[in-house]
């Protein structure tokens, strides 16, 4: 079953006097509970095609639907609520608070959503464990490495039960130890949680782990291997 689908999209920007294409007609389906991974060179479109399928970016023209609904017919407003409520984004960079522990960075997340502190940081810590960072939650960033800080990163993508996570270069920045951490907590959260998981990626070691690669070349998706 489809989680998600885009249709015809179309997405330029503004160089000079020159408007450059950078989402040329593009139209995909993901697959629930599966990893699937978009690989291509530098400039071909991939993190604007994940910023805009994550209503992050808004497509000059083309439909997104998550769950069946069509994200850019809401508002502004609602398409902010549908995103901290269905939808997690994992960056290359973690971008913690530095001020508040690993425990509060991820509860953080749960209160925009409405939620008492005590309960989000109970949920947090819940979250946390499933990460392999129990013995970490009251740990600031300037106190984790790189791979835990990315884990709690995670950890705040999950937060929500969201139905689709999208992650953009989510080991770009990590050793190969804890790539591989992360490559394998990714195999767990889609066999013990059902998370469907879109991820941008160089790393040959992850696209190894996808269950589908969708490569693109020039904005449009040249090759789709199930």
């Amino acid at each position: 079953m489809n989680i998600l689908s885009a249709k015809n999209v179309h997405k330029s920007f503004s160089k000079g006097d020159t408007k450059v294409s950078v989402l040329k007609d593009l139209s995909l389906s993901i697959t629930e509970n599966e990893i699937t991974v978009i690989v291509g060179s530098s400039g071909a479109g991939k993190s604007t095609l994940l910023h805009i399928l994550s209503g992050l970016d808004l497509p000059d023209s083309g439909e997104v639907s998550i769950d069946d609904k069509n994200i850019f017919n809401l508002s502004e407003s609602e398409i902010t609520n549908f995103r901290n409520s269905s939808i997690g984004f994992i960056y290359q960079f973690h971008h913690l608070l530095p001020e508040f522990t690993a425990a509060e960075n991820v509860a953080i997340a749960k209160m925009i959503n409405g939620t008492s502190k005590k309960e989000a940081l109970k949920q947090s810590v819940e979250i946390l464990d499933i990460v392999g960072l129990s013995e970490r939650t009251n740990h600031k960033p300037a106190e984790l490495s790189g791979g835990e800080q990315q884990r709690v990163a995670i950890a705040r993508a999950l937060i929500n039960k969201p139905k689709i996570i999208f992650a953009d270069e989510p080991t770009g920045n990590l050793d190969s130890a804890n790539s591989e951490t992360i490559h394998k907590l990714f195999i767990e959260l889609k066999e013990k949680l059902g998370i469907t998981l879109l991820i941008v990626t160089h790393n040959p070691d992850l696209v190894k782990l996808a269950d589908r690669i969708i490569e693109m070349k020039d904005g449009q998706i040249v090759e789709k291997e199930d």
